[in-house]
């Protein structure tokens, strides 16, 4: 039991593509963070990568219609990541120097897992680039909380502790989705330290790339203004409405559609991306799939984007 080998790691690849012991070369890597042990409500974020995985089975050979690019022959796997499955403190421990390792091989993707997992990847990534970066934030919750119920850390402290380390850069932050219960010093507080919060109801029927052109323009100018910084996409997938996505622990009426996810990630795909999580995926709560298949799609979308801006093409 001291190497974390627990049940419910999951079995399988993503995209059945290699494993990164078997091709350690290829410059895309998905590794999984099966940690839950800082959720607030309704467990089981810790069978979300299997479920993900799973999903991405009905991909075929994974060419997307938009880029007409496929992840197969440039993504490895790395499996799940050996993690304490209770202590916060003792899985960012475990999780940042395997982070760093895998970052130092390939532009990676994260599975999670409760959002807590996202920052140390947030440090792993400063210490490899030198500085604070960027983020585009998709969630129905600030994440911004000065603790976690009592606790001084959890899933809805991350942002606020990542602006404290000085991990991320606050002008260049983004947050999608916004709209749970929250006191106004949570809910205002990116926007108060220089960043923008695009409250779900700010976006409702919102959806193409037209409708959509005031957010992705704000955000192209404000990664301008940074510099074009390194820019990490973190997305809880409780952004989704129910409707769209009921499979995760902290479901929030009024959220984002499928096709607005999607819209944002494939407009923004040129810009300086450095890697990805999409957290929070619970399959106990899912219905139909629902939930593990829009992740999967979200995943497979970022990664064509980012295989396309390379030069990719079908094969």
């Amino acid at each position: 039991m001291s190497n974390h080998e627990f049940a419910y790691r999951s079995a399988g690849t993503y995209l059945n593509c290699p494993s990164a012991k078997e091709a350690p070369e290829l410059p895309f890597g998905i590794a999984g963070l099966t940690f839950d042990g800082a959720v607030s409500n309704r467990p089981g974020a810790r069978f979300g990568p299997q479920a993900i995985r799973s999903a991405s089975r009905m991909l075929c050979d994974a060419t997307h219609p938009l880029f007409d690019t496929t992840p197969l022959g440039q993504l490895c796997d790395a499996g799940d990541l050996p993690l304490p499955n209770t202590d916060i403190a003792a899985m960012r421990a475990a999780l940042m120097p395997q982070a760093a390792a895998l970052l130092d091989a390939h532009h990676m993707v994260w599975i999670g897992g409760d959002h807590s997992v996202t920052l140390p990847i947030l440090r792993a990534l400063v210490k490899r680039h030198g500085g604070p970066v960027a983020i585009v934030h998709f969630d129905a919750h600030c994440d911004t909380w000065q603790d976690h119920f009592g606790e001084p850390s959890g899933h809805g402290t991350w942002v606020s502790e990542a602006i404290r380390e000085g991990l991320i850069i606050p002008a260049a932050t983004v947050q999608i989705g916004i709209r749970s219960a929250a006191q106004r010093e949570a809910r205002e507080y990116v926007n108060t330290c220089g960043g923008r919060v695009f409250p779900a109801r700010e976006l409702r029927g919102l959806a193409n790339p037209a409708q959509l052109a005031p957010l992705l323009g704000e955000i192209r100018d404000r990664m301008e203004r940074a510099g074009n910084p390194p820019l990490y996409l973190t997305l809880d997938i409780d952004c989704l409405d129910p409707a769209f996505g009921p499979g995760t622990g902290t479901p929030e009426p009024g959220g984002l559609a499928t096709d607005q996810v999607l819209t944002i990630i494939e407009e923004l795909a040129d810009l300086n991306w450095v890697g990805m999580d999409c957290v929070e995926v619970a399959p106990a709560y899912d219905h139909a799939e629902l939930t593990s298949n829009a992740a999967s799609a979200f995943i497979w979308t970022y990664l064509c984007g980012q295989i396309k801006k390379r030069g990719g093409k079908a094969k």
